[in-house]
């Protein structure tokens, strides 16, 4: 029995060994001094576009959460909103201006409509996000990127 438990220990100390050389190899794309690495970095995390990208998804998910009333779902992506369009400003703060109206009123009032519990309120206010939405778009000079209230969902999320 003791030979068995020996046997095991050493397997694992050796499969602990691979892991580490493993992670040793992660990060050998990242090349360069401390400050060319940090823009490595910088760079995979992109500019506003991925910020946006999750905005997208969440705008969704706030929609269907909406039709759901699954409102603790709704706060929620409303909130990751938020959180990404700030993450987004850190990386380009050249869009600030843009996005302060969106900031300090749009998402406060739809937030307002979510407290409401109520699927009326939410799909006004949520109509008013859009257009707002749309309203940002034109301002950054990308008005082809034209946001219309889903019709397909695509998240198997549902209360």
């Amino acid at each position: 029995m003791k030979n068995i438990y020996l046997l095991l220990v050493l397997f694992l100390l050796n499969a602990c060994d691979k892991a580490k050389e493993n992670d040793a190899t992660q990060g050998n794309w990242i090349k360069g001094t401390e400050a060319e690495q940090i823009k490595t970095i910088e760079k995979q995390f992109r500019g506003f576009d991925n910020a946006m990208v999750e905005t997208g998804y969440r705008y969704q998910e706030l929609y269907w959460a909406g039709q759901d009333e699954n409102w603790e779902y709704a706060d929620y992506q409303l909130e990751k909103i938020r959180i990404a369009i700030e993450n987004g400003l850190e990386r380009r703060p050249k869009r600030a201006k843009s996005a302060e109206h969106f900031l300090t009123t749009v998402l406060p009032e739809m937030k307002k409509s979510l407290g409401k519990r109520d699927s009326l309120i939410f799909n006004k206010g949520f109509q008013n996000l859009t257009i707002s939405c749309n309203s940002c778009h034109a301002m950054e000079r990308v008005p082809f990127f034209s946001v219309k209230i889903p019709t397909d969902r695509q998240s198997p999320i549902k209360k």
